[in-house]
């Protein structure tokens, strides 16, 4: 079956050639340009077991793949194909892919033998299947001339994948995940002819259809081919199985499938090759095969029928109907695409001369008086953004730059303390959010003050406040409010610095993110020059030296702080006011309740005589105990004061007392670190960016004209790159120019041939 010819027969060889070279060079261009120009070609999709690569060799002409069970293809082939009755053995180029290392290796655009071609693909699926990613999307691109090529782009993807469900077989789920958004990504483009393959004898099985489906739901450029004809014949046990499965109803296979009809295609096993193993001698002999399979086929499916088949289903057998079919589909694909080309080639002219223009004027500015205004550009250009940044914005995408909280403790630090609590996520506002500048400075400020401002005295023991006691340089007395003001003071020490080192951590690696993104806002906005990296670099050095050495000052101003703070207790600050200390000390115990069970644990004999005298006096004479009332809480006081100033022994009272004052002391110190650590890193760490680093920033920039403009431009360096890409340019836009006269000639004569019609 052959697609009606869109040109007259003796018009048809007059445009092929010229046709089919100028696509070939599109192509080429179209890889250099990151396929900015849609050339048809036919992607071949299928699973791993379907036959791909052997069918894919057939509609070749000769054997290439390296052809097996599993993962043999894990990056994609496009195969450009051209028929030359003059090549008696295949000549073939390797051509890189866009942004393919192979550009930097010398391999590409050069010719190289078949054997080195595959020799070089096989070590590609190697590399990649030691790789963790285990494939790629880049093409391996290679241009054959055979005599017996079609005229024909052919894409080979990696075979699809169906894993086997269950915990144990994540990763062969996991590389069936990245083969399927890999080749859906092959597809997506509408100039593309998709050849899927179904291995089934039932077509209401659509196991590559399902995925071919997600890209194209109708199947309008979809060619389904149904491979391994010669293993399903033998299935079939009676003649109407064979007729559904030669003609699938509407219902199981849509009619608006390309083509209209599935095709139906078989290779012979074995290897082309002088070894014992192989099994033809030469791709004259497997291409022969090919043919005789075919026959074979027909022949086969004729007897399980009972009848001869139609001209129409005959030409639906065998990979020789499906290349005719491919070639006259592209081809007409190839015709219908050259208006369209046109505006795009034209598009790419202008883009690349207007490119070549910027080279040039770049080039002519590389004098000291313009290099040094562009700096100055750059440095205002870069402190602006910096302050948008810190005062907020949304240009900068935040699924690319922002942070959540989790990933932000996990690259700044946490504030942990002794205990290694860490605040829980959903105590903290905006925590999944992803944040950036000042919004990611102002919730790990607010972070540090939950967690600092949460944080309970550490537990006291009864060795530290025996040892906390000492002896005083007058007397061996007791002395608890100084023991309260040691104790608290030490554990302050050791609670609050490390958070301060914490938080000084985290704000400069909040900082030093700005960087990064103010030079995405810059690229953006088209304000970073190309070839200036070294002004860049030198800018974004500076930039992290200031806000280090800021960072650092202030974290010193804040340890002078926190030492003069936890160094000498001031009461008015520690405790605020006595009327604080006396409710403090109050919800533990009431005063009189204090003074007796002190007496009662230091002096248990006086307990006794005082009950006995309470007893004698009662019977004697009852107007004393109104008189000696008065007179007992001083006795109990001197009793108090006897215990604690002369007796070393710790009662649970003394140790009330202590606990009590050394909270006290504790908590006013956590409030004046809060305050002070949040006030100093606004003034001296954020407030300096605002007013200081511009002027380091010129500074260091007039020091660097001083010295030498190759410091901060590179010169020489940069005058050869863009010589370079000025030459690259111009070879491109007279690429671009002389392909866009030969598409504007092809179209002129298909019109004209048209017209005659």
């Amino acid at each position: 079956m052959a697609t009606p010819s869109l040109l007259p027969a003796d018009a048809e060889e007059e445009a092929r050639e010229l046709l089919y070279e100028a696509y070939n060079e599109l192509q080429a261009l179209a890889a250099e340009l990151g396929g900015a120009a849609g050339v048809p070609a036919v992607v071949v999709v299928g699973h791993q077991t379907d036959g791909k690569s052997a069918l894919v060799e057939a509609l070749m002409g000769f054997q290439f793949n390296h052809v097996g069970g599993g993962t043999k293809t894990r990056r994609p082939v496009a195969l450009h194909l051209r028929f030359n009755p003059r090549c008696d053995a295949p000549q073939c180029r390797l051509l890189a892919g866009p942004g393919d290392e192979d550009e930097d290796a010398g391999v590409a655009g050069r010719p190289m033998p078949l054997a080195d071609i595959q020799a070089y693909i096989e070590a590609e699926n190697m590399r990649l299947e030691n790789d963790p990613c285990q494939f790629s999307d880049k093409e391996i691109i290679v241009k054959v001339e055979y005599k017996h090529c079609p005229n024909l782009t052919i894409i080979d993807t990696p075979g699809l994948i169906l894993p086997a469900p269950g915990r144990k077989n994540r990763v062969l789920q996991s590389q069936a995940s990245a083969v399927e958004s890999l080749v859906r990504a092959k597809i997506q483009h509408k100039e593309t002819i998709i050849l899927c393959l179904e291995d089934c004898s039932d077509w209401s099985n659509a196991t590559t259809r399902g995925v071919v489906m997600q890209v194209d739901p109708d199947l309008a450029r979809t060619v389904i081919v149904s491979t391994k004809l010669d293993t399903k014949i033998p299935q079939f046990a009676r003649p109407s199985d064979v007729e559904v499965f030669l003609h699938p109803p509407t219902c199981v296979l849509d009619v608006s499938l390309l083509g209209d009809s599935p095709f139906f295609t078989s290779v012979p096993s074995g290897r082309v090759g002088s070894c014992h193993e192989a099994v033809f001698r030469s791709n004259e002999e497997f291409k022969k095969a090919i043919s005789s399979r075919e026959s074979e086929d027909i022949t086969s499916i004729e007897d399980k029928l009972g009848r001869s088949l139609t001209t129409e289903e005959k030409e639906r057998i065998g990979v020789g109907n499906l290349r005719l079919f491919l070639e006259e589909l592209l081809r007409k694909r190839y015709i219908e695409s050259v208006p369209l080309i046109i505006p795009l080639l034209e598009k790419e002219h202008r883009n690349a001369t207007r490119k070549l223009h910027e080279i040039s004027q770049e080039i002519s500015d590389l004098d000291e008086a313009k290099l040094k205004e562009k700096a100055q550009l750059f440095h205002d250009s870069f402190l602006t953004k910096l302050s948008l940044l810190l005062k907020g914005m949304v240009v900068a995408p935040p699924d690319k730059f922002g942070e959540t909280l989790i990933n932000e403790r996990i690259n700044g630090g946490t504030f942990t303390g002794s205990e290694n609590f860490q605040l829980p996520n959903k105590m903290m506002p905006n925590a999944g959010m992803r944040l950036y500048g000042g919004a990611q400075y102002h919730r790990a400020m607010a972070e540090f003050r939950l967690v600092v401002g949460s944080i309970k005295c550490p537990p006291i023991t009864r060795e530290e406040i025996v040892n906390a006691c000492g002896v005083e340089d007058i007397h061996d007395g007791t002395n608890y409010s100084r023991t309260a003001c040691v104790i608290a003071v030490a554990k302050a020490r050791d609670t609050f610095e490390p958070f301060l080192h914490q938080l000084g951590f985290r704000l400069l690696y909040i900082l030093k993110r700005l960087i990064p993104i103010s030079v995405y806002l810059l690229e953006k906005d088209g304000e970073r020059f190309s070839g200036h990296e070294v002004l860049v670099r030198r800018v974004q050095a500076a930039f992290r030296r200031f806000v280090e050495s800021t960072e650092q000052s202030c974290r010193e101003r804040c340890m002078e702080d926190l030492e003069s703070t936890t160094r000498y207790v001031t009461w008015s600050l520690h405790n605020k006011n006595r009327a604080g200390l006396r409710h403090f000390l109050d919800s533990f115990v009431a005063p009189e309740q204090l003074l007796v069970n002190t007496l009662h644990e230091q002096f248990p004999g006086l307990n006794d005589n005082r009950q006995d005298r309470a007893k004698t006096d009662s019977k004697s004479n009852h107007s004393s105990d109104t008189n000696s009332s008065g007179a007992v809480p001083e006795t109990r006081l001197v009793d108090l004061l006897d215990s604690t100033l002369w007796n070393r022994k710790l009662v649970p009272s003394s140790e009330r007392l202590v606990y009590a004052l050394v909270h006290q002391i504790f908590h006013g110190i956590r409030e004046h670190f809060l305050v002070t650590t949040e006030l100093k890193f606004n003034c001296f760490l954020l407030m300096p960016i605002v007013d200081k680093l511009p002027a380091l920033l010129r500074q260091d920039l007039e020091s660097a004209f001083e010295d030498e403009l190759d410091s901060i431009f590179d010169v020489t360096q940069l005058r050869q790159s863009l010589g370079q890409k000025k030459r690259e340019l111009e070879i491109e836009v007279k690429r671009i120019k002389r392909l866009k006269e030969k598409f504007g000639e092809i179209n002129k004569k298909l019109n004209s041939l048209r017209v005659r019609e």
